[in-house]
């Protein structure tokens, strides 16, 4: 109940505040093509329920249908506009949008599309017990994601084995040990990252060694070691979890 009241109270502020950086935002983009600034979009929620998620359009129109679901910073589809929108993640701030609607939390798992709920294994099914939302640990850790993808030559397959297995085992950590004080540097960790985003992870690093987080899980966030196809860091643990539920 706290966790809602302070999601509403927030949420509503923040659309407040960031209301004159929305609305120049949205004339940019639409000035561009002439079409709708946002991309409404299904994402699975809790309980594996689709909702509908607003973001400021970063792309062209029907990108969705003309390349991979993951998106690397040098795709050809991402707008002039939208490259500063994704620099600053301006267009997570209409998810604030949803956040008020009850459809998100301001903080959770990151939700995702169909197809990507649709590999998880039983373990990470577990990230659907709590609503999504717009920050969590992964969220900051790999908020380079755009540059992880970068050279890969396939963004989704890029995905799955270098980004996957860590942002699940960090959603499963804070499903398991949130807290509002957690929910609260997170997101004031969040703002930082885009100041300094070495900081951002020492914040990350510390609110993980508060609850007790696995050494790896620990390394994992400080990013310090440049991630590899097969086993990244945060796979161990993830692999250990699942293997528990299935003993």
């Amino acid at each position: 109940m706290l966790k809602r009241l302070l999601d509403i109270l927030l949420s509503a502020f923040g659309l407040i505040l960031a209301s004159p950086v929305l609305l120049t935002v949205m004339l940019l983009v639409w000035w561009g093509d002439r079409h709708s600034p946002f991309y409404v979009a299904p994402r699975v929620g809790r309980g594996g329920q689709t909702f509908a998620m607003v973001k400021i359009r970063s792309m062209v129109i029907d990108a969705d249908r003309k390349g991979a679901s993951s998106t690397s910073n040098t795709d050809r589809r991402i707008t002039p506009v939208g490259q500063f929108i994704r620099r600053y993640k301006i267009d997570e701030l209409s998810q604030l949008w949803n956040v008020l609607r009850g459809d998100m939390s301001l903080v959770g798992p990151r939700p995702q599309v169909q197809a990507g709920v649709d590999l998880y294994t039983s373990r990470e099914r577990d990230l659907l017990s709590v609503k999504p939302g717009i920050t969590d640990f992964a969220s900051i850790v790999f908020a380079d994601e755009g540059a992880i993808l970068a050279d890969h030559p396939d963004p989704d397959r890029g995905y799955d084995q270098l980004i996957r297995p860590g942002k699940s085992a960090l959603g499963l950590f804070y499903v398991e040990n949130r807290d509002v004080w957690a929910d609260l540097q997170l997101i004031s960790l969040t703002l930082m990252t885009i100041v300094s985003r070495e900081r951002a992870l020492e914040g990350v690093q510390k609110i993980l060694h508060r609850l007790n987080a696995d050494a790896s899980l620990i390394e994992l966030a400080g990013r310090r070691k440049a991630l590899s196809p097969g086993v990244p860091p945060g796979a161990e643990q993830l692999a250990q979890q699942e293997s528990h539920i299935s003993g």
